[in-house]
């Protein structure tokens, strides 16, 4: 890791302000003054993505740059919002302190209430959600999450009000229930009704994953990392063996892939 600062966390905070408002200002950099909270949505996600890859690939390094990346945008955002009157850093700040304080009441609260396990503190995090205004238990999971994560985050806020299987089984069932839906409309014709059940198909499979303790989204990852690894693989011994892939039948591709498969499972 880099050699630590010897200012305090909100010296460099103030320090990345100043930055930011210094790009920000007449004389500063064209990029950055011509830069909307809407034109820089996508490089957010990105960034936001790039903090997931470093956790994941268990990087310290990594992740502090990332972390450090992602904190500017959210610096750029709130100068912005101050150039326009709106609000500032430090009202966001303010905002998550509170909202910390208020929703912990089994931490902060004059009167403690029991949260012994994690399950309880959820429970009573969402309890707190819906006093605050919301119309529904599960509102607040915004509808641009990519389709795994924003199912899952459905299903875990329907489950603290008790609408859940009690087991993983019963899920099964039910997704190999959505299957035989899928099929027969499939079979039919339908190709409207073959989409909308198949999106039923994994919103019942993530349910699976959830009650299995998988998080969906980073299987999905797991698996596409592993089919492109095993792919490249595939191709780097029709070159090895001067073969045109292109040429090959599915067959003949599929045993170079089973026996890479064997090799990796054979390593482990």
């Amino acid at each position: 890791m880099t050699e630590r600062s010897k200012l305090t966390v909100a010296e460099e905070l103030a320090r990345l302000q100043e930055i930011v408002t210094c790009l920000r200002a007449p004389d500063g950099c064209p990029w950055d003054r011509e830069q909307t909270p809407e034109s820089l949505t996508s490089y957010l996600i990105e960034e936001a993505y790039e903090v997931v890859e470093a956790i994941e690939a268990g990087s310290p390094e990594e992740l502090q740059t990332e972390l450090g990346d992602l904190m500017l945008h959210v610096v750029m955002q709130t100068q912005m919002a101050e150039e326009q009157g709106q609000f500032k850093l430090q009202d966001s700040l303010a905002s998550i302190n509170e909202k910390l304080i208020r929703r912990h009441p089994h931490v902060f609260g004059k009167n403690k209430s029991e949260a012994n396990r994690a399950a309880d503190a959820l429970v009573n995090w969402e309890k707190v959600k819906k006093s605050e205004g919301r119309k529904s238990w599960i509102d607040g999971v915004p509808k641009n999450l990519p389709g795994l994560i924003r199912a899952q985050r459905i299903q875990e806020k329907a489950s603290n009000v008790g609408f859940d299987w009690n087991d993983v089984l019963p899920a099964l069932a039910k997704f190999h229930e959505e299957i035989d839906e899928l099929v027969d409309e499939w079979q039919q014709g339908d190709a409207k009704r073959t989409r909308e059940e198949f999106g039923d198909v994994l919103f019942a499979l993530v349910n699976v994953a959830r009650l299995m303790k998988i998080d969906s989204e980073t299987a999905m990852r797991i698996a596409i990392d592993k089919f492109d690894s095993r792919f490249r693989a595939l191709e780097a011994v029709f070159e090895s063996e001067a073969r045109d892939i292109e040429a090959a039948t599915l067959e003949e591709m599929d045993e170079v892939w089973d026996s890479i498969k064997h090799k990796v499972a054979y390593r482990k």
